[in-house]
């Protein structure tokens, strides 16, 4: 593989990969009146859409989401991290021909040095493990920040089925989508990496989706195409939004997806793409103006300048049936990847070169780096298509903690059975924890549930004998290197704790002005009557069913003591 440099300014480098330009297609689908379950052979370059094949077993057996999904949703503060935000990896699944493998070789060549990031490297087995090992052993790659997971997949679009991260708290966690193509091993994939290899939060999210259907900006706004709405015909427009707010926390926008004929995945990663806060790249049509193409993107350009952004445009074409795009790239950290291509349509317009020089000056300062994407761009994806992105981990190297239960707020009976229910992340792995009780607002924890536990999010606790609403939870996570961290809940109720009688009004105080008048309008209007009475409390402090001289005196002595 051989690379030539550029320089676009100063502070901006920008490097040429080139790679080999053979497509290998997919298998299709056998004649007869039953389908078969499709196969997925090593070294076979699946496309992005689905082959006939699929298509056929699809039609037998529709993909919907699992009933159920929607049991598990984030509880805490959610976060869902846009792609230029800080990363602390990249993650591949290693499949197709070798001119896609050569394609990922020089991406995680670039993001393991440029990039500043690991790469993570999904090999089906231990043997095949060693074999990329062998491939990167000569290469420019910084090889200690390559990292594998021993796990079957199916195909290298893991952007359309891997790990959504979110931050839950300071935590990261996993939305999992059931993936929009009949490939089970990919479909799985989730489920084993976040929750068995990473030991994070895996929610299931319940919409048949592809990942690279979705953008979205730091500021809780995404983007997708109503393909959506084919995919999940049970559900409404607005039930899908609220999914995705209620996992992502994110408003989407919706758009009319690009015709088959010219985009046959019709996802919003093909056109578009988000660089920053206020700035975005979106796709223009130099050689087919006022195609339907053309004018979705022209109308969601407008609409993002209409919205105060700064719009960018890189040219994009079909030829012979294949959509060439300049917006299905890659960010991580100050490193950019951009796909160029080798067809003489294309190179021949002088595309690569003004879709480099546009991302050079939309993102200063940033390095800038073409990879020849011809040997993949025929399976209707490129580079944004076959990776996913690990944000970084926001403890450094000590874990993140969020307890999901009890938060603050509740009430338990003494004796009663509580599930105490956390998450936690680090940089490698979290190990134990340790839950203490506090029942003094957080000032002392002399009580220790459990030490040392397992950590596997979740411990039974039997509430204490005592009466408290000043109860408080510790729970501190340790990893392999004996580093720790820590979450201390709001304080929540055992027992009957004692009413502060100065507190009149309920307003959770120790007595305050608003009490004392509060009391003494209902007094005056209360004396010498039944209980119960009065507007803003109950008059009958000493609880005797009349209210007299007697409550008076028991609410001023409170008052004055402060409960």
């Amino acid at each position: 593989m051989s690379s030539t440099s550029l320089r676009a300014g100063a502070a901006l480098s920008i490097v040429l990969v080139a790679g080999s330009v053979h497509a290998q297609q997919a298998p299709g689908a056998e004649t007869g009146a039953s389908p078969r379950r499709p196969t997925y052979p090593e070294g076979v370059a699946v496309p992005r859409s689905m082959t006939a094949e699929e298509r056929a077993w699809v039609a037998a057996h529709p993909i919907t989401a699992p009933s159920g999904r929607a049991v598990s949703v984030p509880v805490g503060p959610v976060h869902c991290v846009a792609e230029y935000e800080p990363m602390s990896a990249i993650i591949f699944a290693w499949e197709g021909d070798s001119s896609q493998q050569a394609i990922q070789k020089a991406m995680i060549e670039q993001i393991t040095t440029v990039g500043n990031a690991d790469a993570w490297i999904s090999v089906d087995t231990t043997t095949e493990q060693s074999s990329v090992q062998s491939i990167f052993a000569s290469s420019s790659a910084n090889t200690a920040r390559i990292k594998y997971v021993v796990r079957t997949t199916d195909s290298i679009w893991i952007r359309d089925y891997g790990p959504r991260y979110i931050y839950e708290g300071d935590v990261r966690a996993i939305v999992d989508h059931t993936y929009n193509r009949p490939r089970p091993n990919d479909n799985a994939f989730n489920a084993f990496y976040g929750g068995t290899t990473r030991r994070q939060k895996v929610y299931g999210l319940p919409l048949v989706h592809g990942g690279g259907n979705y953008h979205l900006d730091a500021n809780d706004n995404g983007h997708a195409t109503r393909l959506i709405n084919n995919e999940n015909p049970s559900l409404s427009e607005a039930q899908i939004k609220q999914h995705w707010q209620t996992y992502q926390n994110l408003d989407t926008t919706l758009y009319t997806p690009f015709p088959t004929a010219v985009d046959s995945t019709q996802h919003i990663d093909m056109w578009m793409q988000i660089i920053a806060d206020d700035k975005i790249i979106i796709s223009d049509w130099p050689a087919q103006p006022g195609t339907t193409q053309d004018v979705i993107c022209d109308n969601a350009a407008a609409a993002f300048a209409s919205a105060g952004w700064t719009v960018y445009r890189t040219p994009a074409r079909t030829v012979s049936g294949t959509h060439y795009t300049y917006t299905n790239v890659v960010m991580c950290n100050d490193l950019v990847l951009v796909p160029t291509y080798t067809n003489s349509t294309i190179s021949g317009a002088g595309y690569n070169a003004q879709a480099l020089n546009t991302y050079g000056a939309a993102l200063p300062g940033k390095t800038i780096v073409g990879v020849n994407c011809q040997g993949i761009v025929s399976l209707a994806g490129v580079m944004h298509c076959i990776v996913m992105h690990i944000p970084a981990h926001r403890g450094g190297t000590s874990p993140t903690v969020y307890v999901q239960h009890p938060h603050g707020g509740e009430a338990f009976a003494q004796g009663q059975t509580v599930s105490i229910d956390w998450i936690a992340d680090d940089d490698v792995l979290p190990t134990q924890a340790t839950i203490s009780l506090s029942i003094d607002g957080g000032v002392t924890f002399p009580t220790t549930i459990v030490s040392n536990t397992i950590h596997d999010g979740q411990h039974n606790w039997v509430t204490p004998a005592v009466d408290t609403d000043e109860a408080v939870l510790k729970v501190v996570v340790r990893d392999g290197p004996g580093n720790t961290g820590e979450f201390v809940t709001a304080p929540f109720t055992i027992g009957n704790p004692p009413v502060c009688i100065a507190d009149y009004n309920g307003s959770g105080d120790e007595g305050d002005v608003l009490d004392f008048l509060d009391f003494m309008d209902d007094f005056g209007t209360c004396e010498n009557l039944a209980a119960p009475c009065g507007s803003n409390g109950n008059p009958d402090i000493n609880g005797d069913t009349s209210i007299d001289v007697l409550d008076f005196l028991e609410f001023i002595d409170a008052f004055g003591t402060g409960c």
